[in-house]
């Protein structure tokens, strides 16, 4: 369980930080370390230069700008969880920071590096996938925007490119009469979700105007449940259409499978989630 032998950089700023990613191509970018050190134990990675980001104070810091809640990259868990104005303003996030890991893990472990490493069962990506957030990153070519439906790529793989740094994240705030939720079933080692799902409604005139479901932990990759949605955009808001559009919930999705649980358990805790999920979420919904 010991690494093997690697050079490391702490950069003092985002632009030292890129340009020892273009020095070191085969480097690899440290945030919170709770995804990247166990692997680098275990040997699974091997990168020759470890960039530490902790002393980027550029990247910490949670603050509204207009109908945005802009989180830094480096902002921990707990800080997110715990934060008044997001409790506030997107609840989503804080329900969903709260669920991540352990008191230990979510004191370290980092918004940024979760959604850059796109574990197939983290939380945070439900949530940002739900919450249309936008992830800016800063390259050699300048500064890009990514849109959340854009951003999740793979198994482990995210839109950030390897000479990239994902510096913010951009949430929208809920307009009113909108209700979110975020349940999961946890592996009971790990913590992190066999299947997990965020929903967020929004309710007019005693039916839904509008609903996303985002499903993490069921496929290789958190992903919309577009089934779902469209089953919903009749806008019956009673329990029985919330059922009908719950049973959409792995519909197209190639189900992950381990020791723990197949495809047919996964797929069924995901349309039971989801049906909580919904029923929670138009429940805290008021009308506009």
């Amino acid at each position: 369980m010991i690494p093997a032998a690697f050079e490391y950089h702490r950069p003092a700023s985002v632009q030292e930080a890129l340009d020892l990613l273009q020095q070191w191509p085969e480097a690899k970018l440290l945030a919170g370390g709770h995804s990247l050190l166990p692997m680098m134990k275990l040997r699974v990675l091997t990168p020759p230069h470890l960039i530490d980001l902790a002393k980027l104070r550029e990247l910490r810091g949670i603050r509204r700008e207009g109908d945005r809640i802009v989180i830094g990259a480096l902002s921990t868990h707990w800080e997110i969880e715990s934060s008044e104005l997001i409790r506030r303003a997107v609840p989503l996030l804080a329900e969903t920071a709260a669920r991540v890991g352990d008191v230990q893990v979510r004191n370290a472990g980092t918004l940024g590096g979760s959604l850059v490493h796109a574990d197939p069962a983290a939380d945070p990506p439900a949530a940002i996938l739900a919450l249309e957030a936008e992830m800016v990153v800063h390259g050699p070519k300048g500064v890009r925007t990514i849109r959340a439906a854009e951003f999740f790529k793979g198994m482990l793989t995210s839109a950030v490119a390897p000479d990239e740094i994902l510096v913010e994240i951009r949430v929208p705030v809920p307009p009113e009469a909108t209700g979110t939720a975020y349940l999961k079933f946890p592996h009971p080692a790990s913590g992190f979700a066999v299947a997990g799902v965020a929903a967020w409604v929004r309710r007019q005139g005693g039916r839904l105007a509008e609903a996303r479901v985002a499903v993490t932990g069921v496929g290789p990759t958190a992903y919309r449940a577009a089934g779902v949605e469209t089953s919903l955009r009749d806008g019956a808001v009673d329990d029985a259409a919330i059922e009908d559009a719950a049973s959409h919930a792995a519909e197209g999705v190639e189900v992950n499978e381990d020791l723990f649980a197949n495809a047919d358990y996964r797929s069924h805790l995901a349309r039971v989630l989801t049906r909580r999920a919904l029923r929670a979420a138009r429940d805290r919904a008021g009308e506009s």
